[in-house]
């Protein structure tokens, strides 16, 4: 079996000997009982560290892909671990076999870098991408859109310097605010879908009039969600005294809540509330933006749709 090693990779050489071999024996390379080359053979072929080999030797053994023989070696074991492969193993016997079956046909390796390329740039994206600077805005409009699409949704900060890198195979989409901001961050030419806001107002509309000495309170991670939940709750009558803020960043923040009339909090801190309390939880995103990330699931995914 021919090994190669990626050096300067974020992936260690002790992981990659792992993967090499347990995807040698997936793909019949590497024959129940063969031997594999010798801790010392490959840290001289290679110039890698004995130990680095060895570690990876160690944990092919615990996982039950080989066998070590006493004063012999180590041999692939006649029987393949039943546990299930994980997804990513699953993926690499995939491409192992591919680029196993392009060497057996004589394809060139250019070729199949060049094919490979073009069926991905041919490949729909497959999951949403938020992109938001703020932690928690992040978390509670990402968790939003998940419960509205069936795509997987990813999120990513502009500042960290890895919008570039999670764009493949994404839709990326951004809130109001900042959808200029990260316009900049994309290649030229990048979609961006710009969410919307749900109306607060609109929101409040079910709970009106205010209800004469409630005591309201109001939770969230968000401290813009605590600022303008006040605003629109003394405009729509109810008096400030009747309101207590719980930041739900801090410690404790849930004491007492249950002695309060309803909780309205932002739609992730809702889970959070203590059982028994009533919770009135205002939804981020406009509806309408929800329905436009389903239209847009919906063109992806369905080829009818998209030779339309």
């Amino acid at each position: 079996m021919r090994f190669w090693f990626a050096r300067n990779s974020e992936v260690p050489i002790r992981e990659q000997i792992v993967t090499q071999i347990v995807l040698g024996i997936l793909c019949d390379d590497l024959k129940p009982g063969q031997r594999l080359p010798s801790t010392r053979e490959l840290a001289r072929r290679f110039h890698l560290h004995p130990n680095t080999i060895s570690a990876a030797y160690r944990q092919l053994e615990r996982d039950r892909w080989v066998a070590f023989r006493r004063g012999s070696g180590v041999y692939i074991r006649k029987s393949k671990p039943e546990a299930p492969l994980s997804s990513a193993l699953a993926l690499d016997q995939l491409i192992a076999n591919l680029f196993r079956s392009a060497r057996e046909m004589g394809a060139p390796l250019a070729a199949v870098h060049a094919q490979l390329r073009r069926w991905l740039a041919l490949q729909p994206p497959d999951h949403f991408l938020l992109i938001e600077p703020d932690e928690e805005l992040r978390r509670i409009a990402a968790a939003e859109i998940r419960r509205a699409v069936t795509l997987p949704v990813t999120d990513v900060a502009p500042q960290s310097g890895r919008v570039r890198e999670a764009l493949e195979g994404a839709i990326p989409v951004a809130l109001p605010g900042n959808a200029e901001a990260v316009r900049q961050a994309l290649p030229p030419g990048a979609e961006l879908l710009a969410l919307q806001l749900r109306s607060v107002p609109s929101s409040l509309d079910v709970w009106l009039p205010a209800p004469a000495d409630a005591l309201i309170a109001i939770a969230s991670r968000l401290p813009g969600f605590l600022k303008s939940a006040r605003t629109m709750l003394i405009a729509a009558g109810f008096e400030s005294d009747s309101l207590v803020f719980r930041d739900a960043r801090e410690p404790g923040w849930q004491e007492g809540l249950k002695q309060v009339a309803a909780v309205v909090c932002d739609s992730v801190t809702a889970a959070e509330v203590p059982k028994g309390c009533r919770v009135i939880a205002f939804p981020l995103i406009a509806e309408s933006s929800l329905e436009e990330l389903r239209r847009y699931q919906k063109f992806v995914t369905d080829p009818l749709a998209r030779s339309l």
